[in-house]
């Protein structure tokens, strides 16, 4: 299959006008689908993917020493132990060509949802003209920023269904050459979200050979790389080479340390692509206050809180191999901490949704919510539920028995 799409009616499909419900926050759509209902049981919210594992220890101590500097404004690139901490944790983590250059080739970022965002528009800006209307390919399901970015940037979206058949990765054998002539960037999320699927080496590598050939950049978001229940996942960097041209890596604290109220990131890769995108967030960007980039510091220095919530969440997978078995198709999957379920057999994404909640609290968020229509008008996580594994594991159990008792 050949994914691509005149321009015309990737710009009708993408439209408010022609789309609709799907240019919103999906969990806006998920709070207007519920809002009739009252759950059925007391509420387990598997909806949202927000860790709730304890914070690291070090936390409290570490902001109580650096507090005087909420006095002052940060540096937009970040303080230099935090760009220190961040390359010498990819070198550790990562058989990369060389450690990044912590002064020329990481960023700080406020979380990476704002850096992911931003990253679509530095990309259009820094990019060399396109060959047609410039464009942005993204997985579908995808994480809404690409969307959002892409959109800001003035980049047509190109979604590449992201299915069982093609292991929930873009197949990209299916792109066209004049497809990749015009694009500024691929989003490539690994492990992804929702299906929790890992890319190998040998995919960055043919990745990597397309966006030298044509030009683009590839935006790497590696957030749930260290959550995984088999191998530790790669990263883009590894088959960058030794100048990481037309590569960009996305890291963040909020899975790996449990930590997503302190919206500290990093991004890190191609230097010169780096300065661009570094120009456009000293004006367009909040800055990440010095006392949390100390606690990230710290985070990065640390590996045995994230070993320990490795085990938390390896645990919560124990219990979904014993109480899903094989049902609604589930898989433990390589990353990540979501299911991916098929309820297809069950009335649809959005039907067993409501019905979960109506009928035993528990709030999980349809598939397709999470997904654009393809320009055939199928959508690629219609049938599908996603449940985030946050919760602890009692309450986990809890949900799990819930669901197979309501969708039975």
């Amino acid at each position: 299959m050949v994914v691509s799409a005149s321009p015309s009616s990737v710009r009708a499909a993408g439209s408010l006008e022609a789309v609709g419900q799907s240019e919103r926050s999906p969990f806006a759509r998920l709070t207007d689908l519920l809002a009739p209902y009252q759950p059925g049981e007391k509420l387990i919210n598997l909806s949202v993917g927000e860790p709730q594992h304890a914070l690291p220890g070090f936390v409290a101590e570490v902001l109580a020493r650096h507090t005087a500097d909420f006095g002052r404004y940060p540096m937009a690139k970040g303080i230099a132990p935090f760009r220190e901490a961040a390359a010498a944790w990819l070198a550790r983590r990562f058989t990369l060509p060389r450690t990044p250059d912590p002064e020329t080739e990481v960023l700080v970022l406020n979380g990476s949802r704002e850096g992911l965002f931003l990253a679509a528009v530095a990309a259009a800006r820094y990019v060399a003209p396109r060959s047609g209307t410039p464009a942005i390919l993204l997985p579908n399901p995808f994480y809404p920023a690409y969307a959002a970015g892409t959109r800001a940037a003035g980049c047509e979206a190109v979604f590449l269904p992201t299915t069982r058949a093609n292991g929930f990765l873009p197949d990209l054998d299916s792109l066209d050459a004049a497809t990749l002539a015009r694009t500024v960037a691929i989003f490539v999320a690994s492990p992804a979200n929702p299906q929790g699927s890992v890319a190998s080496q040998a995919y960055y590598a043919k990745l990597k050979q397309l966006a030298d050939r044509y030009g683009f950049l590839i935006l790497s978001d590696e957030c749930y790389s260290e959550i995984y229940t088999r191998q530790a996942p790669g990263s883009a960097l590894e088959v960058a080479g030794d100048d990481f041209r037309n590569v960009a890596v996305f890291q963040s604290l909020s899975k790996r340390s449990n930590l997503p109220g302190l919206r500290v990131g990093f991004v890190a890769g191609d230097a010169n692509f780096l300065k661009a995108y570094h120009e456009l967030r000293n004006v367009a960007a909040p800055q990440v206050p010095v006392p949390l980039q100390h606690v990230a510091v710290a985070a990065y220095a640390d590996e045995t809180h994230v070993e320990e919530n490795r085990r938390l969440y390896r645990l919560k997978f124990d219990l979904a191999d014993q109480i899903l078995g094989s049902r609604y198709g589930y898989q433990r999957p390589a990353g990540g901490f979501c299911l991916w379920l098929d309820v297809s057999a069950h009335g649809g994404d959005e039907a067993a949704t409501v019905k979960l909640f109506r009928d035993g609290g528990v709030r999980v968020i349809p598939g397709s919510y999470l997904a654009r229509p393809q320009p055939d008008g199928s959508n690629p996580g219609a049938g599908y539920i996603r449940v985030a594994m946050v919760q602890d594991s009692d309450t986990t159990a809890e949900a799990l028995h819930r669901l197979v008792r309501v969708l039975s």
